[in-house]
């Protein structure tokens, strides 16, 4: 007869084909059709809240493997809170005024932008950052991000930029936000200023040179020159600074040494670094003629290089020995340190470069030239005037601008600032940073150390994309009027009209009724012409959307982002919501790595490394993408290339045809025919165990958000616990037994209770496959409309056994053990499937020798044999345990004949003559089975 039709063979009826890539945007059309987000949101309405903040993209250009991991992270995090019993819900963002987007509309716009008015422009601007949400929304939804997507924040809409001018006008009210002109970044090309967060490092070729500021006086009364001409000698590396020199800074702890030499007379070096310092002037003949205090030369005149104006000779604690000559050329318009120094001495913040990088007008013998290129120039003067000891060209790490990549100058502009020190705010930001749960630590020293060393925060930039400073000032005194009135009234208009409406209108329009300066009872006024760096913009989310918006909760529980961010997003929200509300804006900072090759490269287009997520998703799937994500330890940063993903799509592939196997073995099983675990099998309860502690590990990992952990668990659990032994094990059985008898049963309690399990860990990081298991799940009534509406798989303390799991441990290194004998005999051609083969085996004297003893299976079904047996002697050829001292295997052709139903050879095959080509066993499963 026709022994298939009376085996329990997988099911054919879930193929679960791996076509991800046609299958996720079904689900994903299946998932919004059901509205499952806003079932999410119903369903958990009564849970306590978990809010991780979305940190807003820029909405400009397609999306990189940077936007994928972060979004991911995410995901996997909202997903698994989630399940594990809270109410999480997701408000993705995006960042939509600024720079960028500006340059990208120019471009578009080109010689058409001359004809057309400021708020025509910002329209334009509005579209395209409008038209690349649209692109980037689709995008994220389709690496399986879940979250409310009909109702995004933007930066640009109305209510928000109302917040931002709300924001910005509180620190006008409090006194934290002042008018002021220090040395701030400036890039040249953009013609803006530009914040700390917005400056990149790059390699930059520079012009070193030395110079001599000659002492007026020469010092007389210091020591004796002997008529020689006294100079401090400086080092630049930027001499385009050196026409708004107006002073020499000195460390007031060092010690100067006056050094007379040949032919440059004497000069004043710190004496630690003279015998450096004359190395590389070629100087060999030299003779220290004083040691000098530093406070000695305090307030003495040295002459300008070139100019016929004094220098001032001044201390200050900046000034190092690490290089140069511990003398610091000072030009207050154009150095923070030297901005600082020079205010205390009186000096001026000269700064006469235009927006453009121009010198200024009346800058005598360089007016007009380009900073850059009038190095040259200036170095030429330099020598001409006998001031140049020596000049050479050094590669060094220099800012640059994010945007446009040319090297940033620093140059002092009027500018609107928040004070780091007026209020207090550094200090009680510092004091915030501590109270905060930081992920990985370092972050938390890294952001601290920031903000105890950052300057004043500088908000205006001078371009026309953005919110604009909401301040006026009088036309007659210049006074700045920011009132309670005036900042409400902005509010109100640009909620309604969004901030176009400071372009549209003049002040008067603008301001509250009956506005007068108080400095001098002026009543006409002018709008402020910056607008706001786009940091702060983005910095103000918790204002303008966990404080705003209903369902969620300032502080927020997390807010997650890459490592740069610390001195972007998690900087600015935390000065914002500090200077604000007293309190961090999140109880929590998790930060990933940035996305690296193979060999951990930057990804660059040029270089050809770049490994784009719609190619992955393409070709692999969006859960494949997700599995990457999951599966590196985002702490540092993370490598990606075609052979990861293709090993990880293995990976993947072994995962999946686990839970395949195991859905294809349901036939005939209902979740209300579960078996008593105490009743099962050793084996069973064995493997049940390993379950337990695969969901406690999953589960503390998920806490932790060390999502590796569950990746690895996983898949060692698929491939190791599962497919190469529990259910190599078990497919006898199950095939072979009776549909209804209790072993049987048992083993589908056991793959049910392990599939459930698998599913729901598996769910926030491959949601799209565990969807498609889920839908073909066993599950009856209790089903739900998705398997991100289950909650987390919960942790049974029942399962755990660990003596048991001791004994099974040694049962499965001697497995592994005859495994090995059994590919060597096949190697040899003694056999060719392990049902060949009869196994006797030859146990060391103590542990393992009982715990077989105390076995409740056959060791036939253990190792997969015809026949398995424990024996005192062994003769012959035989295989000595690799692991197990002392074990020894002999590995024979299995005798009788091979039964055309289990494929096991048996002696006593034909003894039934209605069944004469099946063993006793399967004769016995046919009587129960065909009745």
């Amino acid at each position: 007869m026709d022994y298939k039709k009376t085996l329990n063979l997988p099911s054919t009826q879930f193929a679960m084909k791996a076509n991800l890539p046609q299958r996720e945007p079904e689900m994903i059309k299946a998932w919004e059709q059901k509205n499952i987000y806003k079932k999410l949101r119903e369903q958990s309405k009564d849970k306590p809240l978990f809010i991780l903040h979305d940190g807003p993209p820029y909405a400009n250009g397609h999306l990189h493997m940077g936007h994928a991991i972060n979004k991911i992270l995410k995901d996997i995090i909202i997903r698994s809170r989630q399940m594990c019993g809270f109410n999480a819900p997701y408000v993705p963002g995006w960042d939509c005024h600024g720079l960028p987007i500006e340059h990208n509309v120019d471009k578009k716009l080109g010689s058409r932008k001359k004809e057309m008015t400021p708020v025509e422009v910002r329209r334009e601007c509005r579209e395209y950052a409008a038209s690349f949400v649209d692109i980037q929304r689709e995008e994220f939804k389709r690496f399986g991000v879940s979250g409310d997507w009909d109702a995004p924040y933007l930066t640009m809409d109305y209510p928000y930029e109302a917040c931002i001018a709300k924001e910005c006008g509180e620190f006008g009210l409090s006194g934290d936000m002042f008018l002021g002109k220090k040395p701030i970044y400036w890039c040249c090309n953009c013609e803006t200023a530009l914040a700390e967060a917005e400056i990149e490092y790059h390699d930059h070729t520079s012009p070193s040179i030395y110079v001599k500021f000659p002492v007026e006086d020469n010092a007389k009364d210091l020591f004796d020159a002997d008529g020689e001409t006294v100079s401090v000698v400086i080092w630049t590396t930027t001499p385009w600074t050196l026409p708004a020199n107006l002073g020499v800074c000195l460390h007031p702890d060092f010690v100067y040494a006056a050094v007379k030499t040949q032919n440059q007379g004497v000069l004043i070096i710190a004496k630690e670094l003279v015998e450096t310092v004359m190395g590389e002037f070629g100087i060999s003949d030299y003779a220290i003629i004083a040691d000098l205090s530093a406070k000695d030369l305090e307030n003495r005149n040295c002459k300008h290089p070139f100019y016929d104006r004094d220098s001032l000779i001044i201390l200050g604690d900046h000034v190092t020995l690490e290089a140069g000559t511990g003398c610091v050329h000072t030009a207050p318009g154009h150095g923070a340190d030297d901005h600082i120094a020079g205010n205390r001495y009186g000096l001026e913040c000269y700064s006469p470069v235009e927006d453009n990088g121009t010198f200024s007008q009346g800058v005598e013998l360089f007016e007009g030239q380009f900073i850059f290129k009038a190095n040259a120039e200036i170095n030429k003067t330099l020598e001409e005037k006998g001031a140049l000891l020596k000049q050479e060209n050094m590669s060094h790490s220099y800012p640059h601008c994010w945007r446009c990549k040319k090297p940033v100058i620093y140059r002092a502009t009027p500018q609107w600032f928040i004070s780091m020190d007026n209020l207090g705010l550094r200090q009680k930001a510092l004091d915030e940073i501590n109270n905060v749960h930081w992920i990985p630590s370092w972050g938390r020293e890294r952001i601290y150390a920031m903000i105890e060393h950052r300057p004043d925060w500088c908000l205006s930039r001078q371009r026309s994309w953005g919110v604009p400073i909401p301040v006026f000032h009088c036309t007659k005194c210049q006074k700045v009027y920011v009132t309670r009135e005036s900042v409400d009234r902005i509010h109100e208009l640009f909620t309604q009209f969004s901030s176009d409406i400071w372009f549209e209108k003049d002040a008067q329009y603008l301001m509250p009724d009956g506005a007068v300066c108080e400095e001098c009872g002026s009543t006409t006024f002018t709008k402020d012409q910056n607008i706001l760096d786009v940091w702060f913009d983005s910095g103000v989310s918790h204002a303008a959307v966990l404080e705003e918006r209903e369902g969620l909760q300032r502080p927020a529980d997390m807010y997650l982002e890459g490592s740069d961010q610390h001195r972007g997003w998690f900087h600015s929200s935390l000065l914002t919501a500090v200077g604000r509300t007293g309190h961090a804006p999140y109880k929590a900072v998790l930060t990933h790595g940035f996305v690296v090759d193979e060999k951990g490269h930057k990804m660059s287009k040029s270089v050809g490394n770049v490994v784009a997520p719609d190619k992955v998703i393409n070709q692999y799937g969006a859960d494949v993408l997700r599995l990457w994500a999951a599966s590196a330890d985002y702490r540092g940063d993370v490598s990606i290339s075609d052979n990861i993903i293709k090993q990880l799509s293995d990976a993947y592939r072994r995962i999946r045809n686990t839970c395949r196997f195991l859905l294809g073995n349901f036939t005939g099983f209902e979740p209300s025919q579960v078996r008593p675990i105490e009743n099962m099998a050793e084996l069973d309860r064995f493997i049940l165990h390993r379950l337990h502690y695969v969901v406690k590990r999953c589960r503390a990992a998920y806490d932790a958000y060390e999502f590796h952990v569950i990746y690895h668990t996983l898949h060692n659990f698929c491939v190791v616990d599962l497919s190469s032994f529990y259910l190599d094990i078990i497919k006898d059985r199950v095939y072979t037994s009776p549909e209804n008898s209790d072993t049987r049963k048992d083993a589908q309690t056991v793959m049910f209770m392990i599939l459930d399990a698998l599913v729901k860990i598996m769910a926030p990081i491959l949601p799209f496959t565990a969807e498609e298991i889920y839908t073909h799940m066993p599950l009856g009534e209790i089903k739900k409309e998705s398997v991100h509406m289950e909650d987390m798989v919960s942790l049974d303390n029942a399962l755990e056994d660990r003596e048991l799991a001791a004994k099974w441990e040694n049962i499965r290194a001697l497995r592994a053990e005859v495994t090995k004998a059994l590919e060597e005999a096949r190697t040899a051609k003694l056999i060719g499937h392990p049902l060949d083969a009869a196994v006797e085996i030859k146990l060391p004297p103590g542990d393992i020798a009982d715990k077989v003893a105390s076995l409740d299976v056959d060791l036939n079904d253990i190792f997969i044999v015809s026949n398995a047996r424990v024996v005192e002697t062994l003769d012959g050829d035989v295989y000595q345990g690799k692991e197990i001292e002392g074990l020894a295997i002999k590995v024979a052709k299995a005798s009788g004949e091979k039964c055309e139903r289990c494929w096991r050879f048996d002696e006593n095959l034909g003894t039934d003559p209605d069944h004469p080509t099946a063993c006793p066993r399967c004769t016995q499963a046919l009587k129960t089975i065909l009745g």
